[in-house]
């Protein structure tokens, strides 16, 4: 609270007294009834003074976040995709596209999980850099147990996975960790199908349907920013980009509005599948940057996210040149009611 200097009107009798009163409004907590009692007036009059106050100056309030997040971004891009969540971080002024997610979003999305995850709920951890980040500055959780939605996209590099994320997460929540120790791509679907009844793997998939809070990353239908993307053949990345391939989560393939693509890949993938996903009350995506946005938008307009955490450039192109286009409803259930 601060005071101005345009309280016109106002004597100094009532500018002291409209100060007491907003101090101990706004600053000590108390009640308009019991600051009516203080001053031996009716609540009305205080009420009236407050407002009278606010009118003139002498009382400004300001609503202050962290200098990293944009409230009226994240607000805005709320409303005009029908998210329960977006948070926008401010993108560093000199950031440069490239393959990687602004560094500050995983910290962001890690804070933002911590708020969402209930004591006993199931956390979701889906492969890729956004999510690894998210899972390594993890510093609180609820008691929850945390499964692995998708296969390692490199299981010889375990340091910085999947598998080491769910670890870390299950760690800080002080819950059971359900790794899945099998590649993200096999060579054809029947060798899918058969690595999905071994006992670890099934063991992880009986906890898909138990989900109710999962993290995502997307990544753009390029090298280098997609891991199913940079796991197929040049011949299969031109197959599904002739099919409109625009963006890629969790091994489920998208054109640019939404719509989902190359389902024979997924039948070769260890992923959570999407009509699974989609029963997931929470589902917080996690991506950035220019080289992104387009695939943001396609993963928006599939319906399968429920909340964002994201970026000031792609934040910019998501409200200033993308219409929302058809995004189907969110009927999931809300986390608060289950």
């Amino acid at each position: 609270m601060s005071t101005g200097r345009t309280a016109a009107r106002m004597g100094p009798a009532e500018l002291v007294q409209a100060a007491a009163m907003a101090r101990r409004f706004y600053l000590e907590g108390k009640s308009k009834i019991q600051i009516a009692d203080e001053f031996g007036v009716s609540r009305f009059k205080v009420a009236r003074v407050l407002e009278t106050a606010l009118e003139r100056d002498l009382v400004r309030i300001e609503i202050r976040v962290p200098a990293e997040l944009d409230a009226e971004r994240s607000d805005a891009l709320r409303a005009r995709f029908g998210l329960r969540h977006a948070v926008v971080v401010e993108a560093p002024a000199d950031a440069v596209p490239d393959t990687r997610d602004p560094e500050n979003l995983g910290s962001v999305a890690a804070d933002l999980l911590a708020e969402l995850v209930t004591e006993g709920d199931v956390l979701g951890l889906a492969w890729g850099r956004s999510t690894i980040n998210m899972a390594q500055a993890l510093h609180r959780l609820p008691p929850c147990t945390v499964v692995q939605l998708t296969g390692v996209y490199d299981a010889g590099t375990a340091e910085r996975g999947s598998v080491e994320a769910v670890r870390r997460a299950a760690e800080v929540a002080g819950g059971e960790a359900h790794p899945i120790y099998a590649p993200m791509l096999l060579p054809d679907a029947a060798t899918a199908t058969a690595l999905r009844s071994q006992t670890g793997v099934a063991r992880a998939f009986e906890y898909f349907d138990k989900v109710t809070v999962a993290a995502v990353s997307i990544g753009s239908w390029e090298e280098g920013i997609s891991a199913m993307h940079d796991m197929l053949s040049e011949d299969e990345r031109a197959h599904y980009a002739s099919l409109g391939a625009a963006a890629e989560m969790s091994a489920h393939l998208f054109d640019a509005e939404g719509r989902r693509i190359g389902r024979d890949l997924g039948e070769r993938c260890i992923t959570v599948e999407a009509d699974r996903l989609r029963r997931i009350p929470e589902v917080v995506a996690i991506a950035g940057g220019a080289r992104k946005r387009e695939a943001i938008v396609a993963v928006l307009r599939s319906g399968l996210v429920t909340s964002l955490v994201t970026d000031t450039v792609a934040a910019d192109y998501l409200l200033d040149e993308v219409a929302p286009g058809r995004r189907p409803a969110l009927d999931r259930a809300d986390p608060d009611d289950l």
